[in-house]
This record gives structure tokens, C-alpha cells and sequence, in this order.
């Protein structure tokens, strides 16, 4: 690729694994020119910019600005926070691409529940899809069924799409944010998942993916790509990780759904909004059914050209965790 091409990148200045900030950073030290696409006001504009990237203020859900940022750019990262509107801005995102016609890649991340969302399946009864879920989902989040949508119309798009299907960050909020407080106060982390093994994978080796991805992507256009991180974990191993990166001993402790539900998602429902904490209870029950429980993917090495990192590597670079280090550190 030609290191003078310019890259857009959306969802920069977001917090879960801040994947798109990584991204850029990645990419900007390849040598690679980078827009990134932030909504108007968000808090990280500057620390974006003195990465040494271009910035776009704009709306992903106004058409106008998605064909302004898109002017001189040949590459295409998509990616968006957690939102209703998800499909919406994809699918203008795509239209505004088509248009351009000068697109050579479009990566769109994803998410691993695509593997199993086919058609066959989502159009089952709901009693049969229920019980395939593992009769504690009911259905998809609206979120995952917006990732659905947005696959069916980029499939549609002739553009030259790539599909990163990754697991569930490390850096999720119900495996960081919101056990946090609990894990620091009371040395518990206590998670729903009783004896289920699932494989989470850490953002910082998804931004390499898709960086290692838009350098070379020629070879990639219109796969689809599914990575998990490298191996099976349980609530026991993730609370041996915090003893490690907090220095001081974490136990896990198995709590029902209900209670989890209860504790923890409706925080999220409060402080944030109803789509986000549908989604967040949703992946909490698919990995408490065992749904998520397949094995780490060599495809995850060949990817990134490296090993993975490991999960204690992940949590102590996760954005709220980095801030307990140091505030631990400066008291």
C-alpha cells in the first residue's frame, strides 16, 4: 500500500479497549496518514490529534459529513459505540463509500456471535431458538441484530468488505468497569458464569488485526474473519489475573443471573442507556449457557504475525484499570 493513501477511521475517542485509538496509533506508526472521524465535542479530539492524526468532526448519521470525511481516503475502518442507531450509520457509511469509488477496503468489525447468527437459525420458532441459545437468552441484543444487518447490506454493497468477527473484549465492562469497584473494596469478582469457560480476547490484539489488515488488504477483501482470544477461561482464572496486575488476592464467586441482572446491568441501564445494558445481560447470558465456549483460533496468530497477549497484559492496559494503577502508584 502506498503510505501516502489516507485511512479513515471512525469511533475514535470510544473506551471499551479503546480499539479505534489503537488503531490509529498502530497505524500512524506503520507511516500511514490517518483521518479520524469523531463526533463534535467528544473529550479525547486533542489527544487524538497530538497522536498526529487529521480529525473530522462530524455525525456518522449525516450523510454530508460522512461524504466530506471521506474525500482523499482510499481505506475504511469502521466501527461504532454501542447504539440503536448502529445499522443506520453502517449503511450510510457504505452508501457514501459506494459513491466515492475510490474505495479499496472497507473493515468492518464485528462480532463472534455472527458465527452462529445465520438466517437458518434467527428463523427459527422462538421456543427452539431459545433452547439453542441455551435457554437463558430469549434472543439476539438489538445491538447484535443491527451487526446482522449491517453484514446482510454490506454483502449487498459490492464494496471490497472485510468482516473481523472478534469475541468478547477483555476490556468489556462486565468483565472491567463494572465488577471493579467490588473486586478493589472486597477482593471478589463476582461474575455469572458459574463453571462456563469462554475465550475473550484483548483489544489491543484486535486493533493489530485490523491495522496489520488495512496495510496489506488485498488479500483479505471479502473474507470474514473470526477471532477468540487464545484460550478458554474461567471466573477463576480471570480473578488470578487481578491478583497479578493488582497485587493483592481476587477470589471469583458464581452469582446468579437474576442477582447479576440486578446488581450490575441495571448500573449500566442508569448511568447509560437502555440499548447498552439489553446488550451487555445478553452477552453475560450467552457466556453463562456456554454459547460462547469454543476454543481459542490459530487465526489469531496468523493475523497478527505475533502470540497474543496475555490475559494479564489485557487488564492492566485497560482504560479503567490503567487509571487504578495510577492512582495506586501516585498515592
Amino acid at each position: 500500500m502506498n503510505k501516502e493513501e489516507l485511512i479513515l477511521v471512525t469511533g475514535a475517542g470510544g473506551e471499551v479497549g479503546a480499539l479505534s485509538n489503537n488503531v490509529i496509533e498502530k497505524l500512524l506508526n506503520k507511516g500511514f496518514r490517518v483521518r479520524a472521524f469523531m463526533h463534535s465535542g467528544n473529550a479525547r479530539i486533542d489527544d487524538i490529534k497530538k497522536l498526529g492524526a487529521e480529525v473530522f468532526e462530524g455525525d456518522l448519521l449525516n450523510l454530508s459529513d460522512v461524504v466530506h470525511a471521506l474525500k482523499g481516503v482510499s481505506r475504511v475502518y469502521f466501527s461504532m459505540s454501542l447504539s440503536p442507531y448502529y445499522s443506520d450509520a453502517a449503511i450510510i457509511m457504505s452508501s457514501a463509500c459506494k459513491q466515492n469509488g475510490n474505495i479499496k477496503a472497507f473493515v468492518n468489525i464485528s462480532q463472534y456471535e455472527m458465527t452462529y447468527m445465520n438466517f437458518n437459525k434467527m428463523a427459527l420458532p422462538e421456543k427452539e431458538r431459545q433452547a439453542w441459545l441455551g435457554g437463558f437468552v430469549k434472543d439476539w441484543s438489538p445491538q447484535e441484530r443491527a451487526h446482522w444487518v449491517t453484514e446482510q447490506a454490506l454483502n449487498w454493497s459490492d464494496l471490497p468488505v472485510i468482516n473481523v468477527h472478534a469475541a468478547i473484549f477483555i476490556e468489556n465492562p462486565i468483565l472491567t468497569w463494572l465488577p471493579l469497584k467490588e473486586v478493589l473494596e472486597t477482593g471478589k469478582l463476582r461474575l455469572p458464569f458459574n463453571n462456563q469457560k469462554f475465550a475473550p480476547i484483548a483489544g489491543y490484539d484486535v486493533a493489530e488485526v485490523i491495522a496489520n489488515i488495512l496495510e496489506a488488504p488485498e488479500e483479505h477483501v471479502n473474507q470474514s474473519y473470526t477471532i477468540n482470544g487464545p484460550k478458554l477461561i474461567g471466573g477463576d482464572d480471570i480473578a488470578e489475573a487481578y491478583s497479578t496486575v493488582l497485587n493483592h488476592d481476587v477470589t471469583y464467586e458464581s452469582i446468579d443471573l437474576e442477582s447479576w441482572s440486578k446488581h450490575y446491568i441495571s448500573e449500566v441501564h442508569q448511568s447509560r442507556n437502555a440499548h447498552t445494558a439489553v446488550h451487555l445481560e445478553t452477552l453475560g447470558r450467552l457466556v453463562a449457557s456456554g454459547r460462547n465456549n469454543n476454543e481459542g483460533t490459530e487465526q489469531l496468530t496468523q493475523l497478527l504475525q505475533r502470540e497474543p497477549v496475555d490475559l494479564e497484559y489485557a487488564l492492566a492496559h485497560s482504560p479503567k484499570i490503567k487509571e487504578v494503577l495510577t492512582r495506586m502508584s501516585n498515592s
